[in-house]
């Protein structure tokens, strides 16, 4: 089936469900502990992200809709993490602090791009003001397009049967990522979202395809629901609307890096998708992509616009040269569907040398495709002075571009790279240089998705500065011969 990408930016969807905080500490491992036959990990990295609904959120966000979550959460530490990183992501969000509550907080230690073991920190949330609450939701109701309810069973959406009414009154549709064993509760809920083995647990085993679809069938008569979408893992999706025939996508094949958070992108993409005015089939289209997507990516991720337009496509030439971000993030999307590793570096690259030719040749045998990027003309200024650079952008990006061992060249006008790296998150980063990899500028990003820093030697003697001093003092001496 092939779908088109909607206007995600006519979407306007309100998030509703159990919000909570993930926290991953990244590590090396190379000993088991003398205490016990356990690995050691020595803790190098620490990230925290939004999960539950925060996670569906941020992932309607990373698609450029509007997106405003409501959530339940404790009056603490966690809660106000939670609340400055939405913010970052630019999620309105609303959530109602519960005195003398704990947020909810899964910790996951991870090394060597492995799960080792999740630690969950959870206490039942007492009774809350579900007036307040309500009161909220009525307010973002008015602004919204289409209601997701991201249900964890942690409490939040004791009042989901209100939720729904008030939105079908308001003539917006109710998608429901469910949970627990009474899906009742998601009475005349316009579509609902569960995996194989949820499924089953509410309407019983099922023997063979025509098993799955007649009771589909039946229970979106009986629970008065318009569309289940059922995931089902290696095998796929498979949309049942009543009084129409089901549509199935096969599962795209992928290495399963982390299955994190796979849910969370489903029906993101899929409500983000219907809210911008794409058909169920086509946003069911969209929502596998973008599953096959995500779980080859470490931890609760997201998916891009233009990652979801390339694996769409999958036409877009990886050709090497200069390019703009936007272009740039298509190629590297391109290149990740094909299971292929980037390596980043950046610098001024002012006077182009044997010592960058080196490491950029040891750089680019590190994986399969090399990002250059350098410095903007004004930044080289900031950073080197009022003479700098000798040779101005376009001329720097030509000259490396002609480099075989350079792919893709960029250019970017901040001091750092850093804000490229979020936004390209390549596999690693690579510096030419005397440094620890946790001292190269950008390290702790690359650290937090899981990606990798090395350190490649530099020729000695080797720099642009000490090139032009000698330039300088070979003038000089040819000045005053003469």
């Amino acid at each position: 089936m092939r779908a088109q990408l909607p206007d995600f930016t006519k979407a306007s969807v309100l998030v509703v469900g159990d919000v909570m905080l993930d926290r991953y500490w990244f590590g090396d491992t190379s000993r088991i502990s003398p205490e016990a036959p356990v690995p050691v990990v020595k803790i190098g990295q620490m990230d925290e992200r939004p999960g539950g609904a925060g996670n569906v959120a941020l992932n309607i966000a990373a698609l450029g809709a509007k997106v405003s979550l409501l959530g339940i959460a404790g009056d603490d530490t966690a809660a106000h993490q939670l609340e400055k990183q939405l913010t970052e992501a630019n999620v309105t969000h609303h959530i109602l602090k519960i005195p003398n509550a704990r947020t909810i907080a899964k910790l996951r230690i991870i090394s060597r791009h492995q799960q080792l073991i999740r630690l969950d920190f959870e206490e039942k949330f007492p009774a809350f003001n579900t007036d307040s609450f309500l009161q909220l939701y009525e307010q973002q109701l008015k602004t919204a397009n289409l209601v997701i309810l991201s249900d964890y069973g942690k409490g939040t959406l004791t009042c989901v049967q209100e939720l729904i009414k008030r939105a079908k009154k308001a003539n917006i549709p109710v998608f429901v990522d469910p949970k627990g064993l009474d899906f009742s509760i998601y009475y005349g809920a316009t579509a609902i979202t569960p995996n194989y083995k949820e499924f089953e647990a509410i309407v019983g085993p099922c023997q063979t395809e025509d098993d799955i679809i007649n009771k589909a069938q039946q229970f979106l008569t009986q629970q008065s629901i318009d569309a289940l979408l059922l995931t089902r893992g290696e095998r796929g999706m498979t949309l049942i609307q009543k009084n129409t025939d089901e549509t199935h996508l096969p599962a795209h094949a992928r290495e399963v890096f982390d299955v994190t958070g796979a849910g969370d992108t489903v029906i993101a993409v899929l409500g983000a998708a219907h809210a911008a005015g794409a058909t169920l089939p086509d946003a069911m289209t969209l929502a596998n992509l973008s599953a096959s997507l995500v779980v080859a990516k470490l931890g609760a991720a997201v998916v891009s616009v233009p990652e979801l337009d390339a694996a769409l496509s999958n036409t877009i030439q990886t050709t090497a040269g200069i390019m703009n971000e936007e272009q740039l993030l298509l190629a590297v999307a391109k290149a990740r569907i094909k299971g292929q590793r980037i390596v980043f570096t950046n610098g001024c690259f002012d006077i182009l040398h044997a010592g960058h030719v080196t490491y950029l040749q040891q750089a680019k045998q590190l994986g399969d495709y090399l990002i250059v990027a350098i410095n903007s003309d004004h930044s080289v200024t900031r950073l080197k002075g009022p003479s700098r650079p000798v040779n101005n952008q376009e001329q720097r990006m030509t000259v490396l571009a002609g480099l075989s061992a350079v792919d893709w060249v960029t250019s970017f006008s901040d001091d750092t790279p850093e804000r490229l790296l979020k936004l390209l998150q390549p596999d690693i980063l690579a510096k030419g240089g005397d440094y620890q990899p946790d001292q190269v500028v950008g390290a702790e990003i690359v650290f937090a998705y899981g990606g990798e820093v090395r350190v490649l030697g530099l020729v000695k003697d080797l720099s642009t500065t000490s090139i032009i001093d000698r330039l300088v003092k070979h003038h000089q001496t040819t000045s005053q011969v003469e």
